[in-house]
């Protein structure tokens, strides 16, 4: 049997091998990029970071404060989730994972660094609820919160890392964490449509923050001793995903290119499920049933799309131009239910000339479920925003439904966008070069969400909506996606991609 070799040695040895071609000086010269770039960037929004974190007076209060850190919460364990949350390097993942090393000596630097970045994190969260809702100056008990914050971080990673080797209970935990999310997504939008009053100067409570801090501290060393005696107990395939998930991110940031990300959700998405044969609508047009289809199998997406249109009530209090803004952004996530397949009819123009159909016909076909759902989406958002009292009379409803081409246009738009071409010629600013390449695929889909500019200028007015500004608005939204159908597909060709 062949004896255990030295973890380090052995990273050692994959690293000195890995970058034999490397000089010195390049390696040296990437470090110094990194630190010069995080100092350049943090010395510039640094200012618009602590404001974020520490504003000069509190605006929010205890029930915004209270749903705000279940929001984080969920989010954080959702967040760890996704990513792992332990993962390898790729040389650690290719060489070492299976190599006869001491697994607990090889994942213990992995548990590491996510515990560290997770209670970071929880920190940066806690310290947000406090500035935003603590009345000043903040006591020294009530002070804890961030530790509090750090800590709970902790626990989550913790739990999610035993969920991450394939306990019964995972899925279970999973679901609970949405339903926090949601839980502290109601209670902002409550918070902001019922005008709840600021927090006293006694919240939080200390008595409430020591003692959960003196309780996670027990959780986080028991988990942590628990975490470390069965590291070991992770299966490869698990790391393997995770680390494969790191290396996406990294090479989606790197080269500025988000399709890496979006591919990767949809194909983990579909891995995971077991599905069965559906026959389409036979009446239907074929890309519209396939449509129908695809939304019948994501219920959970529609659910979480249908609870988003409260959330512009959470802008209730801003200006009308940024509350329009805010609405007319959201058709964009609504439209998106069935983007992927429009992004699947991009790389594979076969299938549409199997199918017999060209660029115009499939375009227009797959324009009917985002534009329906687009439309349904605003038209509760508006109608809400109006029962509230945020927006005066009027038809709002009928403003929302004829909303619903521009949201199918900025979907179509946005999903058959294709790579970033980093072969344009970059743009100067006072601040240095930006590529043109990724600005570009950054408001594709924006673009055309300008077709929706009557709403958010009558938004903008206060003004009660007349039958007349929703005939110019659906003028304009019925005008502008055939423009863009006619302009961006033919009757003679089935390509797609790069619209």
């Amino acid at each position: 049997m062949t004896a255990p070799v030295s973890v380090g040695a052995l990273r050692r040895w994959v690293r000195r091998t890995r970058s034999a071609h490397r000089e010195r000086g390049e390696t040296l010269g990437n470090y110094y990029f990194a630190v010069l770039f995080v100092l350049i960037v943090g010395g510039i929004v640094h200012k618009q970071i602590a404001a974020v974190v520490w504003p000069a007076e509190p605006n929010a209060s205890e029930l915004a404060g209270d749903s705000l850190m279940l929001v984080i919460a969920g989010g954080l364990y959702l967040a760890l989730r996704r990513l792992g949350p332990l993962a390898l390097s790729r040389p650690a993942a290719s060489w070492l994972l299976t190599a006869p090393v001491s697994r607990r000596r090889l994942l213990l630097p992995s548990l590491w660094v996510a515990l560290i970045g997770a209670a970071a994190a929880g920190a940066v969260g806690g310290l947000a609820v406090l500035g935003h809702v603590a009345a000043r100056p903040v006591p020294g008990a009530d002070a804890l919160l961030p530790l509090v914050g750090l800590l709970l971080g902790g626990v989550l990673l913790l739990v999610a890392l035993a969920a991450q080797t394939g306990r019964r209970w995972s899925a279970w935990v999973d679901q609970a964490a949405y339903l926090v999310v949601a839980a502290g997504l109601v209670g902002l939008v409550v918070d902001s449509a019922a005008g709840a009053p600021r927090a006293g100067p006694g919240w939080p409570a200390a008595s409430v923050v020591t003692a959960l801090a003196g309780a996670l501290t027990v959780v986080v060393t028991v988990l942590f001793v628990l975490a470390v005696r069965r590291l070991a107990a992770t299966p490869n395939e698990r790391i393997l995903e995770a680390s494969r998930t790191a290396g996406t991110l990294f090479d989606s940031a790197y080269g500025m290119e988000p399709s890496f990300v979006t591919e990767m959700v949809e194909r983990r998405y579909w891995a995971h499920r077991r599905l069965r044969s559906q026959r389409l609508w036979p009446r239907l047009p074929v890309l519209v049933a396939q449509d129908l289809v695809l939304l019948r199998r994501r219920p959970r997406r529609v659910l979480w799309v249908a609870g988003a249109s409260t959330l512009p009530a959470l802008l209730a209090h801003a200006p009308g131009w940024i509350l329009g803004l805010a609405v007319l952004a959201g058709g964009l996530i609504a439209g998106g239910v069935t983007a992927g397949t429009i992004r699947t009819d991009a790389g594979n123009p076969f299938m549409l000339r199997l199918l017999g159909l060209s660029s115009r016909r499939a375009i227009g076909q797959r324009l009917w479920v985002p534009g329906v759902l687009s439309g349904l989406w605003y038209a509760a958002a508006l109608t809400l925003l109006w029962a509230l009292g945020d927006l005066p009379a009027g038809p709002w409803w009928a403003l929302g439904l004829v909303l619903g081409p521009v949201g199918a246009a900025a979907t179509m738009r946005k999903a058959r966008v294709g790579f970033v071409d980093n072969g344009l010629m970059p743009l100067d600013t006072p601040m240095g070069s930006v590529s043109t390449g990724p600005v570009l695929n950054a408001v594709a889909g924006l673009d055309v969400l300008l077709l929706g500019l009557p709403m958010v200028v009558q938004i903008a007015q206060g003004g009660p909506l007349s039958w007349t500004g929703v005939l110019v608005q659906a003028a304009v939204a019925v005008i502008g996606m055939r423009a863009y159908l006619n302009a961006t597909t033919e009757t003679d060709r089935v390509e797609l991609s790069g619209r």
